[in-house]
């Protein structure tokens, strides 16, 4: 697959989370992890495997778990960056294993047994990232970074099924505490 260079040209969606946050492109999942100023590249651990993360800063693990989707274990970089406010993160970029047209090629969490979905206005937005970038990597003579699309987005796979009628206050609620998530949901149900 060349690359598009989109994410450059367009912007991000982020999705922020307790260490920092993490976004995506067709082909990787990039993670900005918050670190102590005093952070040498000698203080970091990061071992990467297909389906497993783990970041260790100064003896302390930051981040780890089970990765939503495959990535491949042996291709990814991190560096040190220092943010305008002095601030340090780790900015750790990781391949997907799969990035042709499928299901999963936009990521619904970053983890799995992890609250590191984004929100639903959030996930929308990055669909619509991964859905302009796929066109633009389609059609390498036109430029889609300032395109905008009417597709609806309105089915969230990591949410219930919020376009039915059954989609009700009930279910909503058992998804509230989720970070991120929004908590005006609008009451579909029908008047029992």
């Amino acid at each position: 697959m060349a690359l598009s260079h989109f994410d450059e040209r367009r912007g991000v969606v982020k999705c922020k989370t307790s260490f920092g946050s993490w976004w995506q492109t067709v082909g990787e999942v990039h993670i900005a992890i918050n670190i102590p100023k005093e952070t040498r590249s000698k203080n970091v651990q990061i071992v990467v495997s297909p389906k497993h993360l783990k970041c260790t800063v100064l003896g302390k693990v930051l981040l780890e778990g089970e990765l939503y989707e495959t990535v491949r274990g042996d291709d990814f970089v991190w560096t040190i960056e220092e943010n305008e406010d002095k601030s340090k993160d780790i900015c750790l970029v990781l391949s997907k294993a799969a990035y042709e047209k499928s299901d999963k090629l936009c990521w619904e969490s970053l983890m799995t047994g992890h609250n590191y979905h984004p929100d639903l206005m959030t996930f929308s937005e990055m669909r619509k990232q991964i859905d302009l970038e796929l066109f633009q990597i389609e059609n390498p003579g036109m430029d889609f970074s300032r395109a905008k699309l009417s597709k609806s987005y309105d089915k969230v796979p990591m949410y219930p099924d919020n376009t039915n009628p059954g989609f009700n206050q009930d279910v909503a609620q058992q998804f509230s505490d989720m970070e991120g998530q929004p908590r005006n949901f609008e009451d579909y149900s029908d008047d029992r």
